[in-house]
């Protein structure tokens, strides 16, 4: 299931939410053994449909010609502490802004989330922020920053070393799974989704701006 699926999902039933790569935490991917190594820390990025925000001057207006104002995030960076057996990881982010009107000063504010999923569909943890952008009079564009942040559990980003010896147990030729890939054990992949975290950053939309956003 593909991130804009896992975030549909999950907006649905109403909770609408780059690793630090080190030796550590395995990562796979199609074929067999160990395609990279990461550390316990979270993947950051943006769900489909929530990275931008459109607003209108009139409720329920999307014509061109209502358009109040468009923003979009950025820039999305993270860093990431795992010194300790909670890990970390911080997220900074700029938003972008455009308005229709250019006449006088105006600030405005921006909700944004930014939610954790473990197993690329169980959300365990969400706060809600803004960012407040400022225009200045006759100006058009403008800019502010956001940040976001979450703990996660070392062991819970920790593949049990029973996994990890199958997943990286020397398979010798003539071997009966030397040619399979250790993904394709149920109790693999399911002990790899359980250790994958994401910190997911998007606008705190609703129901109407994310079918908008979906559809234009």
């Amino acid at each position: 299931m593909t991130t804009r699926n896992r975030f549909f999902t999950v907006f649905a039933l109403g909770l609408a939410l780059a690793g630090c790569s080190r030796e550590g935490e395995l990562v796979l991917s199609q074929g067999v053994g160990i395609s990279a190594v990461r550390s316990a820390c979270p993947a950051v990025g943006i769900p489909d449909y929530t990275g931008d925000v459109t607003t209108f001057r009139a409720p329920g207006a999307t014509a061109a010609a209502d358009l109040d104002v468009t923003a979009a995030i950025t820039n999305l960076r993270s860093t990431c502490n795992e010194a300790g057996e909670r890990v970390y990881t911080a997220a900074a982010f700029d938003v972008l802004a455009r308005r229709a009107d250019t006449r006088g000063s105006r600030t405005i504010t921006l909700p944004y989330f930014s939610t954790v999923l473990r197993g690329g569909s169980a959300v365990t943890a969400k706060r809600v922020g803004s960012v407040t952008v400022t225009f200045a009079d006759g100006q058009e564009r403008a800019q502010a920053s956001g940040k976001a942040g979450a703990y996660i559990d070392r062991a819970e980003a920790t593949l049990p070393e029973e996994i990890r010896e199958r997943i990286t147990r020397k398979r010798e030729p003539g071997d009966p799974d030397a040619a399979l890939d250790p993904l394709a054990d149920p109790q693999v992949r399911a002990a790899v989704q359980r250790a994958t975290f994401e910190l997911l950053v998007g606008f705190q939309l609703s129901e109407e701006q994310l079918r908008y956003n979906a559809t234009r």
